[in-house]
């Protein structure tokens, strides 16, 4: 899924810059109310949103995969994991595992290891690539059922977006999940108003919109988006030698076990001259 657009208005919501500037917005938290109700498929509206840095990292980076972490609580006690994932990840649901069982370690510990009156954690993986291939539907809210499909527990729900399965149009557009995935993955594109769809202006999404608005952001913000954009460049750079380094050591191994060069282009997924040019070398 391409997030960048070189001639285009608006920061991609999926970026680093994007979604921190907007689901990470500490100032306004409009958008994000909105996005987390509409996630969780509740039907209660969330008043208040207070972003946690203690226990768990508000906000964290890996620039290898284009991750962002936000942890977050509501005026209940409601307990909200998001993580984005933009790159090929098949085990994201056992991350998103891991980060919902911290959480529930930690509530218990300071209830003293009472289990009774625990808040609800929910923990939303939005994923640009799909890791459910037999499931058709791209929105998924999971809890503790048995196998005769009877709620056991709903104190833990995991909540998956699968970008790359929202094929719908701008004309069939209805649920405000739908506004919200179509926003994610169209708004970089858009370069004048007149390209707005008419939901764009209710207030949650004018509010994100605003935040990735090019003509709208200061010299500062400017700055910042271009560090972002730097810091993203020079971590794909390394890590793409850090992957070259490890198929150079792939096929010096293979050629001194004495395979042919066609098969350890096959193995390495290398063209065959880069295998004839190390062979040279050694």
């Amino acid at each position: 899924m391409e997030i960048i657009n070189d001639n285009g208005r608006f920061i991609s919501i999926l970026s680093d810059y994007g979604f921190k500037a907007t689901f990470g917005n500490e100032t306004d938290t409009t958008f994000l109310k909105k996005a987390l109700q509409t996630l969780i498929d509740s039907p209660i509206v969330i008043e208040e949103v207070r972003f946690m840095k203690n226990e768990l990292t508000a906000i964290t980076i890996d620039s290898r995969s284009g991750i962002y972490d936000i942890a977050c609580v509501d005026e209940n006690d409601n307990h909200f994991i998001v993580e984005m994932q933009l790159s090929e990840y098949p085990e994201f649901i056992q991350r998103m595992k891991f980060y919902a069982l911290h959480r529930f370690n930690t509530l218990v510990k300071k209830g003293e290891y009472r289990f009774e009156n625990l808040p609800k954690i929910y923990c939303i993986g939005i994923l640009a690539k799909s890791i459910f291939p037999q499931i058709a539907d791209y929105h998924n809210v999971a809890i503790l059922r048995n196998a005769k499909n009877e709620t056991i527990d709903e104190q833990l729900s995991f909540i998956t977006l699968e970008l790359d399965k929202f094929t719908k149009s701008q004309n069939a557009i209805e649920t405000d999940l739908d506004k919200l995935i179509f926003t994610m993955k169209n708004l970089h594109n858009i370069t004048e108003l007149s390209q707005f769809p008419t939901f764009w202006n209710e207030e949650w999404l004018q509010k994100a919109i605003a935040e990735v608005d090019l003509r709208n952001m200061s010299p500062e913000q400017k700055l910042a988006y271009e560090m972002t954009l730097s810091a993203n460049a020079l971590a794909i750079k390394n890590e793409n030698k850090k992957i070259q380094e490890s198929k150079i050591k792939t096929i010096k191994n293979a050629l001194q076990k004495g395979l042919d060069v066609n098969l350890i282009a096959e193995i390495a997924e290398v063209p065959v001259e880069l295998v004839i040019s190390v062979k040279q070398e050694l």
